[in-house]
């Protein structure tokens, strides 16, 4: 089966990188660009799989801490530092179909809005400029520049609130030619994963914009981390060191066994990043170790734009991130439609292309993103309290575990479910929730508590307390 189906791509490999490349130019994605897409198809063709063995690693040992650092650094680095978003998601594993970042977090405040209050408190404490940039799907630009305009104090002469990363053609799985799809032909294109950053920093002209207006380095971060706001301490260690690039990690726990870790690659003592797909199976165990490999990615990074600027110049613009292949179908909300390829590079896999590019140890609070709705409950809850800075801060240690069933996984009948808003979970441990529950006003929830599938539609009266279990045994 898998010959037979190589030999098909390899029988329309000219043909299919020809008319993907064809139809990347005929809406204006930038050469650069183009030429990273081509690189990739190329790899995939050729059956690459990016697989990093356990005899080819070494653990990292130690790292810098940033509880280590000076609290009050000199805000100097943070003045030349330009905060950079991640915006291009739909929130589609949440069954949205427009931007994430506009989705309310905490009281009726967005991922937008959240960010905004970070980036304006850092400029009050610090006088620093701290300019914002978004960069942006081409599903998401137009609304949250729109929800930008509620915020007018944020833009900084000289420098473009957003740019767009590029796009590139969903390709059929049977043989890399892209796929077409009449129905709706906007999903035949999809965005190319953060790894876009620098290429299309660079075609945007938003690099050039930055570097010329005095500004060395940039935060980046995801818009629904909600935990990535700002620093001056992180600011002036990563001047300090001179790298051109740092990633901020978190020692990772039992709950982080299948997600990606940091390692040193033997053959050249590089920084590398190793995710779950590019693990062998006789690896898994090691993989898993969290004893062994013990940080992981917040993708938190920060640049030194001056560097990656020479870097890509020296490069064309290709600066060689490992590849990543994603199986989708071409309508994500259709299993049936047809089977595709995605190509993706993630941002944080520079660390291995960049000389003497380093990490960093932050604490869990700087990682809290909102994946789920479960994530989101736990946020909108007393659990957590939303301070003047923009951030979010547990009150409760540990976090009680948070577990929705499939009624809840979209946010439209998450939020049925919940119309007053989260339950108390100040005093919870757990919330175990399955079937379908709906939650009245003013609900508390202590200890563990599970809600069983009854079969029918039930409701949590207003102000009631919830112990223990209930539905179908209880």
């Amino acid at each position: 089966m898998v010959r037979a189906s190589m030999a098909r791509m390899s029988e329309h490999a000219g043909t299919g990188l020809d008319e993907a490349l064809t139809k990347m130019r005929s809406v204006g994605v930038a050469p650069p660009a183009v030429d990273v897409f081509a690189r990739y198809w190329q790899q995939l063709c050729e059956g690459v799989t990016g697989t990093i063995g356990e005899d080819e690693i070494d653990p990292v040992e130690t790292l810098d801490a940033l509880e280590d650092l000076d609290p009050d650094a000199d805000t100097e680095a943070l003045a030349h530092t330009a905060v950079v978003k991640l915006n291009g998601g739909l929130g589609t594993s949440m069954g949205m179909d427009r931007a994430k970042s506009l989705l309310p977090v905490r009281e009726d405040q967005s991922f937008l809005d959240l960010i905004a209050r970070q980036v304006r408190h850092a400029r009050e404490m610090t006088g620093a400029r701290l300019p914002l940039v978004l960069m942006h799907s081409f599903s998401t630009r137009d609304d949250c520049l729109e929800a930008l305009g509620a915020h007018p104090d944020l833009p900084v002469d000289g420098i473009p609130p957003d740019f767009l990363q590029s796009q590139e053609p969903k390709l059929r799985a049977d043989d890399l030619r892209p796929v077409e799809w009449p129905p709706d032909p906007s999903l035949e294109w999809c965005p190319p994963g953060h790894g876009d950053l620098y290429v299309s920093l660079l075609t945007s002209g938003v690099l050039d914009d930055l570097v010329d207006a005095g500004f060395r380095y940039a935060f980046v971060s995801n818009s629904d981390n909600v935990g990535a706001s700002p620093s001056a301490a992180i600011a002036a260690w990563f001047a300090g060191s001179g790298a051109p690039m740092a990633l901020e990690v978190c020692r990772r726990t039992a709950a982080d066994r299948k997600g990606g870790h940091l390692a040193v690659r033997r053959s050249d003592q590089r920084l590398v990043l190793r995710e779950k797909a590019q693990v062998a199976e006789q690896d898994s165990a090691a993989f898993a170790d969290i004893g062994r490999h013990r940080y992981f990615n917040t993708n938190n990074l920060w640049l030194d734009l001056q560097q990656v600027r020479d870097a890509l110049a020296a490069r064309d613009g290709v600066l060689g991130l490992p590849m990543i292949r994603n199986d989708k179908t071409v309508d994500p909300t259709d299993p049936s439609s047809t089977p595709v390829v995605q190509i993706e590079s993630a941002m944080g896999a520079a660390i291995e292309v960049f000389d003497d590019a380093t990490a960093i140890e932050v604490p869990r609070s700087r990682f809290r993103p909102v994946k789920t709705t479960e994530d989101l409950l736990l946020l909108r809850s007393d659990a957590f309290e939303l301070f003047e800075d923009g951030t979010l801060d547990p009150v409760v240690d540990p976090l009680p575990l948070v577990t929705l069933g499939d009624d809840y996984a979209a946010i439209r009948d998450f939020e049925q479910r919940f119309p007053h808003g989260a339950p108390s979970l100040r005093q919870a441990t757990s919330l175990t929730v399955e079937g379908d529950w709906t939650f009245g006003q003013g609900v508390e929830v202590r200890g563990e508590v599970h809600l069983a599938d009854t079969g029918s539609a039930e409701r949590i009266d207003d102000g009631d307390v919830l112990e223990g279990h209930r539905g179908a045994d209880g």
